[in-house]
Order: structure tokens, then sequence, then C-alpha cells
């Protein structure tokens, strides 16, 4: 009796210390899980190293780690800055009354009787989506400009996160493998099972962003050459967003090349219009439609229904973290219950008809 009490009383120790702990770690959630991520996609890099420097770790994960920053952190970063200074132009040109998102509006409009025959039908009030876009714009404008002008204050902060990530990923990779047997020994689920449960985590994490990351990345260069090729002002700010939004399946870049092609048509810019629809529907969504069920779809082993919905959940719960979150937590999803009907045979009761009979035999 006692001895049941004192396991109860531990038990209930460490769940209050393992919870208090995670919530000291709720603030550097992002950049632990990106850590991670880093880390599961580097580590096969880390494993040549390992082998090509006869085991010396410290070496190994320091020469990752610096091709990690070359391929991936610094990219990123002149990427973001250069989008933010771009954006900081645009909400000057909102300012100036350069551009001007009611008057496009009401181009459109006046181009597309059906569009307000179809607005008045549903009780749409034309005004109001010009006043929105607008406000819209402005805000968007002004959040990029204030970042640009403030980047100085906002520099100590991200360099922070960034260093703290690459020293999180250095030990990951350093020490993955005694962390991992660590966790495989101290979760009570089976040896076996976590085993299993821990390769779905990296091959799914692995294939997500690698996957997601390709499309983003080949659809926002697409987006951007063509915005630049047809003359289309902020082709880099544009190609970027494009390549954001290309993390909703099936539907993202056309988000922002479509109004535009429409744009293009009620200006009278019919063959750049025609041009960037066909561009838009041939080239840069048959990438995602050939590619992510290749990237994603088939080494996550999920349907291509269960990726857009995972995806899209994902993205609305966790933001931009939600693109590889989504879909890991579907995968494992479908692994534990396939553990749990594998082992109990909840769809198989003619197998336990048929062992029962066995046992009654004997």
């Amino acid at each position: 009796m006692q001895q049941k009490l004192e396991t109860r009383t531990f038990l209930l120790f460490l769940l209050i210390v393992t919870t208090g702990f995670l919530l000291i770690l709720k603030p550097f959630f992002g950049t632990i899980f990106w850590a991670c991520a880093i880390t599961v996609i580097f580590y096969p890099l880390q494993l040549k190293l390992l082998d090509v420097l006869k085991g010396r770790t410290n070496l190994s994960a320091l020469l990752t780690l610096t091709a990690c920053i070359l391929v991936v952190v610094l990219p990123v970063i002149f990427l973001i800055s250069s989008v933010v200074a771009e954006g900081a132009a645009f909400y000057q040109k909102l300012e100036e009354g350069e551009v001007n998102p009611a008057q496009y509006i009401e181009q459109v409009r006046t181009a597309f009787p059906a569009v307000q025959q179809t607005l008045d039908r549903f009780g749409v009030d034309i005004a109001k989506i010009k006043e929105g876009a607008l406000s819209f714009s402005m805000t968007a404008g002004k959040w990029l400009a204030q970042n640009a002008l403030s980047i100085g204050q906002n520099t100590f902060k991200l360099l922070l996160n960034i260093c703290l990530m690459l020293y999180l990923t250095f030990f990951l990779l350093r020490d993955g493998q005694q962390l991992l047997e660590l966790l495989i020994r101290a979760l009570p689920l089976g040896d076996a099972r976590e085993r299993m449960l821990f390769a779905k985590f990296g091959e799914v994490t692995r294939a997500t962003i690698k996957g997601n990351m390709v499309i983003a990345i080949i659809q926002g260069s697409l987006g951007g050459l063509i915005f630049w090729a047809l003359g289309i002002p902020g082709a880099l700010l544009w190609g970027v967003i494009m390549a954001v939004l290309s993390l909703i399946p099936a539907v993202g870049p056309a988000i922002v090349w479509a109004p535009v092609a429409l744009y293009l048509f009620a200006t009278g810019a019919n063959v750049k219009a025609i041009i960037l629809i066909a561009f838009g529907m041939g080239v840069i969504g048959l990438v995602d439609n050939i590619l992510r069920p290749i990237l994603v779809g088939r080494d996550t082993k999920l349907p291509d229904y269960i990726v857009l919905l995972s995806t899209l959940g994902g993205l609305g719960l966790f933001g931009i973290n939600g693109f590889v979150i989504g879909p890991l937590v579907a995968a494992l999803f479908i692994a534990f219950w396939g553990i749990f009907i594998r082992e109990v045979h909840v769809l198989a009761p003619e197998e336990n008809a048929a062992e029962l009979k066995n046992s009654e035999t004997d």
C-alpha cells in the first residue's frame, strides 16, 4: 500500500514538474521546433561527415551547422530584408496616391458589369469593398514600413532567436542519437512502437519541409518571374507572397495572380492577362499538381486530401509552423491507430474468432 502511494505521488510530481518545464519553454516553442526540424533535415549529412571524419562529433556537427547557415539561414534573412524594403516602398506609394486599390476595383467593376450585378444580387456594397481594400493595403504596407524603419530595434531579437536556434541545432546534431535513445528508454510505450513513431516523425518532417519548400521556391520564383516579364510592379514582393501562399495546396498562388489577371483584362491589357492566366494555370498550377503528391504525399504516405486538410488546419491553428505540424499530427494519428488496429485486431474480428476457436480446441 505504501509502495503504491509512493509511486503515485512520484508520478504526480513528475507530471507537475514536466508541465512546469514545458510552460517555461513555451515562449521558445518556435525556436525549438525549427531547431528539431533543421536537425531532422540535415542529420543525414551529419552521419556522412561522421564517417568521413572518423567519429569526430563536434567537428561534424559544426560543419553540418555551417552548411545549414549557408543553405537556409542566410538566404532567408536576405529575402526577408528585401521583401520588407519593397513593402516599405509600396506603403510610400500608397500614401502618395501612386497606388490606389479602390481605383483598381472601380476599373474592374466598370469593365465587367456582370460583377456589379452579381454583387448586387448578394447584397454586397462595392463602396465597402473599396474601403476595405484600401484599409487592408494601408495596414499591410504600414506594418512592412514600420518593420523596415525599426529594423535596428528588431535586429537584436531576431539575431537572438536565430543564435538560440543554431545553438540548439548544434547540440541536437551532436547528441541527437543519445537523446533519442534516452527518450525511447523513458517513454512507456514499448521500444518497438517508439522507434517506429520517431521514424515516422523524422520521415514526415523531412518530407513536408523539403517538399513544401521546394514547391514554394519554384512557384514563388515562377510567379515573380512572370510578373517581372509582364512589367507588373513589385514582382519580388508578389513572388514571395505567392511562395508563402503556395503552402495552401491547390489554390495558393492563384490568390495573387488571378485578381491581377482580372485587373489586366479590365484595363484592356488582354494579351498580358491571357499570358498570365495560361502561365498561372499551365505552369505554376502544374508544379503544385505534379510535385506535391510526389514530394509530400508519397514520402509522408498520406492521401492527398489528408495532406490538404491537415495543412490548412495546421496553418489555422499554429500559423506558419502549421504547414509542418499539421501533416505531422495527421501522420502520427494514422500511425497510432495503425498500431492499435494491428495489435488489438479491432478491424479483424474473424482473426479473433479464429484464435478463440483454436484455444478452445486446444
